[in-house]
Formats: C-alpha cells, sequence, structure tokens
C-alpha cells in the first residue's frame, strides 16, 4: 500500500483526527511527508524546538527521559495508528522528553509550515482536533487508535552455549497459548543478505506481520551477527538467556549489543535456566544489576508453568496475590488459595504482611494448603514466654526458633516465584518490603507486633509487624507486578485479601478509667461489659494506619476481596478449618461473577 493511503487510513481509523470532514482529512494527508528510521534512532530530543508532530505508520516509538542519576526512565509506547509532539507544536513549547524509534519505523511527518497552512484554510475544524490534543497532554491521557500491533521478543544468549533454543521454544509454546505466535529463527544467508538485513526497513511486511500475529518472536544467534542485530532492533523486549554456574561478568555478545543505537530503549530480561531436575534455584541476587534487568526468571527445562510465568510477566498479563494480616481469620487466605486453583488462575507474584507473610512463604515454597493449615496451626499452638517487659511483653524466641525450623536456609531469592513480606520499619518510619534474604526473617518481621515482639534487627534498622502502616500492602506488589524501569501505573492483575476485620474497642462509659480488674472481669464473668486487655489495645494501636488507608489500599487492587471471617476472633486458630472453608466458599461466589466479566485474572494457558 503507498504510504500516503496508509496515512489516510491511520488518521480515518480513529484518535483525534478520525472525525474530520473528508476533505479536511485528504488535503491533510496530502501534506504529510514520510521517512524510515532504524530502532534505536532519536526522533527527539527534550529541550529542542517543537518543529514537527509524528504519526507512526509502523514499528513503535519510546519516550524516556534521564533522571538525576543519568540514567534512563521508560514512559510511554506510541504505536501504530497514535502520534506525538502535536502539544508541543500547537504551544510552541519545547519538547517535554527523547522519543527514540523502539523498532524499525516508519513515520509520517507534519510540520509546522504545513499546520500553519492547514489551519488558515480549515480553522474551526482544526483547532477543535488540537484544542482536544492539547486537553489530552495536559491531562496526561491519550486517544487510543484501535489499530492492531503485535508484541515483539528477541532471545540472546548472554554467553557461549547458553541454551537459547529450549528457552524460545518454550516461550513460543506459552505465546502460543495466548495467541498468534511467529517464530523468526536464525536464518542461513549469504553475505549480501546479511548486509541488508542491518539497512532493510520494510513498512508493508511490518504491517502485515503486526496485522497477523500477536506476538513476534525472534530467536537470536550465538554472536552479534546481522540477524542478532536485527532481530534486536525490532524487539520491543530483550530475553537474555543465562545457565546456571556461567560467570556473571559481561561478555562478548552483551558488550556488542550495547554499542546498539537505543539498547538503553528496551526493556530487558533475564532468564536463569536450570536443569529439569533441579529442586531450589540458584541465587539470582547476583544477576540483578549485570545489565539493569527488569527482572530475573529462574526457569527448569521441560515445565511448562515456568515458561507461561515467564510469558505472563512479558505481556503485562501476571497476577500477584496480596494476603493480608489478620491472625486466626489468615486461614481464610488457605480457602481463597484453593478456589483460585480450582479456578485456574495462575499465581505468579505473592506478598503478605503477618498472617498472610506466614501462609504465603509456605504457598511459593511449595507446601500444600493442607499441610500448610496443619503447620500454621501447629505453629500457633507453641506460645510464647512473658519477659521482662523493657522492649517486649514476651522474648518471640519461641516463634523464631520454629520459624527457623520450618524454613530452613532458604532465602528469598532462591524461591521459583517472587514473594516479598512487609514490615513496618521504626528507624525510617516507613512500611519496608522484605523481599531478600532469608526467609524465617522476613516472615519474623512481618509477624512481630509492636509492643507485644521485640522488633527484628536488620543492619541497625527495627522492623516490626507492617499492619501499623499497611496491613495489606497492595502498593508494593503493584510496584513489583508493573515494570521496575517504566514509570507507569503498572500492569497485571492485583488480588487482594483482606481478613482484618474491625472490631469495635471501646468500655463501659460509666467508667473513669481501665483498670486490670475490669479487664479479668470481662474475661471470665459471662454478660460484664468487654474491657480491653492490653493485647487488644496493642492490636488496635497497631492497626491504626491501616484502618485509616483503607480505601485508598482498595483503589489499588484489581479484586479486592473481603472474606466474612468476622465471627472468628483473632486467636481462634483451633477453628482453622472452619475459617479456611469460610474464604473457600466465599471466593467460589466471587470467582462465579468473574466468569461473566471480561477482566478476570484467567490464565489461558491452563
Amino acid at each position: 500500500m503507498h504510504l500516503r493511503e496508509r496515512a489516510y487510513k491511520v488518521l480515518r481509523a480513529g484518535g483525534a483526527f478520525g472525525g474530520l470532514e473528508e476533505t479536511v482529512l485528504q488535503d491533510l494527508a496530502s501534506l504529510l511527508t514520510f521517512k524510515s528510521v532504524q530502532g534505536g534512532f532519536m526522533l527527539l530530543r527534550e529541550g529542542e524546538p517543537s518543529i514537527d508532530m509524528l504519526f507512526v505508520m509502523s514499528g513503535g516509538l519510546r519516550v524516556s527521559r534521564r533522571n538525576a542519576l543519568g540514567q534512563v526512565d521508560l514512559y510511554n509506547e506510541v504505536r501504530p495508528g497514535q502520534s506525538i509532539g502535536e502539544a508541543g507544536l500547537i504551544l510552541q513549547q519545547p519538547r517535554t522528553a527523547d522519543v527514540t524509534a523502539m523498532r524499525d519505523s516508519t513515520l509520517a511527518v507534519l510540520s509546522r509550515a504545513n499546520f500553519e497552512t492547514l489551519l488558515i484554510r480549515y480553522p474551526l475544524a482544526l483547532s477543535r482536533v488540537f484544542v482536544q490534543s492539547s486537553f489530552h497532554f495536559a491531562r496526561n491521557t491519550r486517544t487510543v487508535v484501535e489499530q492492531r500491533y503485535a508484541q515483539a521478543f528477541v532471545v540472546i544468549g548472554l554467553h557461549g552455549g547458553a541454551d537459547i533454543g529450549t528457552v524460545a521454544n518454550g516461550l513460543a509454546a506459552a505465546l502460543g497459548q495466548r495467541g498468534r505466535v511467529h517464530h523468526f529463527k536464525p536464518p542461513q544467508v549469504d553475505a549480501e543478505e546479511s548486509a541488508a538485513m542491518v539497512t532493510d526497513i520494510d513498512a508493508d511486511r511490518q504491517n502485515a506481520l503486526d496485522e497477523q500475529f500477536d506476538f513476534l518472536l525472534y530467536e537470536a544467534g550465538a554472536d552479534v551477527s546481522p540477524w542478532t542485530q536485527r532481530a534486536f532492533r525490532q524487539a520491543d523486549q530483550v530475553v537474555f538467556v543465562a545457565s546456571v554456574g556461567a560467570a556473571q561478568a559481561l561478555g562478548k555478545i552483551e558488550r556488542g549489543l550495547m554499542q546498539e543505537l537505543g539498547f538503553d530503549m528496551k526493556r530487558k530480561h533475564l532468564v536463569l535456566l536450570h536443569p529439569a531436575t533441579a529442586s531450589q534455584p540458584s541465587t539470582v541476587a547476583a544477576w540483578r544489576d549485570t545489565l539493569r534487568f527488569e527482572r530475573v526468571y529462574p526457569l527448569r527445562t521441560q515445565h511448562e508453568g515456568d515458561f507461561s510465568r515467564l510469558a505472563r510477566f512479558l505481556t503485562g498479563s501476571a497476577v500477584g496475590v496480596v494476603l493480608g494480616g489478620g491472625g486466626a481469620r489468615g486461614f481464610a487466605h488457605l480457602g481463597v488459595l484453593r478456589a483460585l486453583e480450582e479456578a485456574g488462575v495462575a499465581i505468579d507474584l505473592v506478598g503478605g504482611n503477618s498472617m498472610g507473610a506466614l501462609i504465603g512463604a509456605q504457598y511459593v515454597s511449595g507446601v500444600s494448603l493442607d499441610e500448610i493449615l496443619t503447620r500454621t496451626q501447629r505453629f500457633a499452638a507453641g506460645g510464647e514466654h512473658l519477659t521482662l517487659p523493657l522492649i517486649s511483653l514476651v522474648s518471640g524466641r519461641r516463634v523464631e526458633r520454629d520459624l527457623k525450623r520450618m524454613f530452613g536456609d532458604t532465602v528469598i531469592e532462591g524461591l521459583w516465584r517472587p514473594y516479598f513480606a512487609a514490615a513496618c520499619n521504626l528507624t525510617r518510619g516507613i512500611t519496608s518490603i522484605q523481599e531478600s534474604g532469608p526467609l524465617w526473617r522476613a516472615v519474623l518481621a512481618s509477624n512481630s507486633p509492636a509492643g507485644l515482639f521485640p522488633p527484628v534487627l536488620h543492619q541497625g534498622e527495627l522492623l516490626v509487624d507492617g499492619a501499623i502502616l499497611d496491613n495489606v500492602p497492595i502498593e508494593a506488589m503493584r510496584q513489583r507486578l508493573g515494570t521496575a524501569l517504566e514509570k507507569r501505573h503498572g500492569n497485571g492483575t492485583i488480588i487482594a485479601i483482606d481478613v482484618d476485620v474491625p472490631d469495635a474497642l471501646g468500655a463501659d462509659p460509666a467508667l473513669a478509667r481501665l483498670s486490670p480488674w475490669q479487664a479479668i472481669k470481662s474475661y471470665f464473668l459471662p454478660g460484664a461489659h468487654p474491657s480491653p486487655g492490653i493485647g487488644d489495645i496493642l492490636y488496635s494501636a497497631g492497626h491504626v494506619g491501616s484502618v485509616s488507608q483503607r480505601g485508598r489500599t482498595k483503589a489499588q487492587a484489581d479484586h479486592y476481596l473481603e472474606p466474612p471471617v468476622a465471627g472468628f476472633s483473632l486467636m481462634g486458630y483451633r477453628h482453622a478449618h472452619a475459617i479456611a472453608e469460610v474464604g473457600y466458599r466465599y471466593a467460589e461466589g466471587i470467582i462465579a461473577q468473574w466468569k461473566q466479566q471480561t477482566s478476570a485474572p484467567w490464565d489461558p494457558g491452563q
């Protein structure tokens, strides 16, 4: 298709320009000029004069800025059918960000001179369009044009011998459960064809692929060949592959790719490939900063579930579950998790606080739901020793000992699925997210109510139960479910489970002050007016911050579940089976509603 015809089609397809009259639209298309650029080419620079606006015909652009440390922060993408630069053109303001071609791209350009020509010819029609564009710019929103484009990935080895083929084939199969995939394998080409690969830009071919497929997967070679360069240039995201035990230093392949234009514009991931028989992954911590990876994925060969999880993260459809604290009421989490499993909802990340952190840590460790219930009941029945109340009411030594027995020397980085536990950092007055180090320590910090248990020390800082600030740490999940480099709200789906039923704390209005006798009387004498004890007071004080933020917390979740567990006490651990059953029945009803919605967090690969 001729570029001008395609430009007309793009403009007519939607967005602010789609509503223009035929004469105006045809005239606009006739004044456009066209340019093709290779992936990585910087089109607009922050601070430069706004002399034109761009319509994307094929390929894609990336908006970015450099932060105070000189690092590149990635913002939104501009896809076929969308435009950029109109606000600066209208308002005659400097460019507000850098814009770089993510892939080989073909663009239609409207210059300032031609814009002013059109404005003279059609002042009313064009003014309406550009006022609307300025409005969206001011509100940081953009009209979306419904035009298909395929997500593109490239799989590249970080070292010689990396099993690129296994990862590419596994990812292609996983993506194939979600849509149509075209898997490009390294071609056998001669020198002349290799040279053409680096420079050739075929807009019609790109648009045909975008319309025909949902995912384009490029399997690169073992070196920085012309094919690898082209595949890298065409990809939106890069999946590097390393084998367990490989050196973590940069090698020839990645050093060569770092010289490619637009290297910083790509979202970069690392697959740390393990044998199929691996029981625990090697720690991923040492790899995280090698190339500023967005995430490191420990995967096992021949494990379809691992590759499905990778595909969900790459396509922005991962599911994160947040388990809140609430004492024995937290057994409802087990019922909800059971219902989610039976419904085929694949859970990719787990985070929690207090009881939720304890249950979540066992869940990501591969413990069955029935065994979690039994182990947690046994753990809660262990009791604790009173201590001289200079730091806390109880010593916490038994709880620490049993958590060490439960989790052994497992570190959070050594889990197949990402996990975190929330704690309140009393030293800095913030919610501290425990996502590295010993698993037992993270769970202990999240299960140490201030005043009742001693704070957990970590690098000189004092950590206690996170409920003081955030009992259901959804914001932390949103940050981890989204991308680490892109400055946007996040992606994927968050399912939050809140079992912290507010209990009204009060006393007999006739009392002038609380006394130990009143607390004892209310505990032992039926019908006596409730009088709070020190445990009630400490618990309520430790949840004030979370209660006041509950509305804001709910708004951050995609699905906020509140099992009806008010009839069970915080210490009702002997009712674990009944509480779990309430959570299960409640979740069944919620899931039945999800099945009627298009936004339900189902994984087609299950």
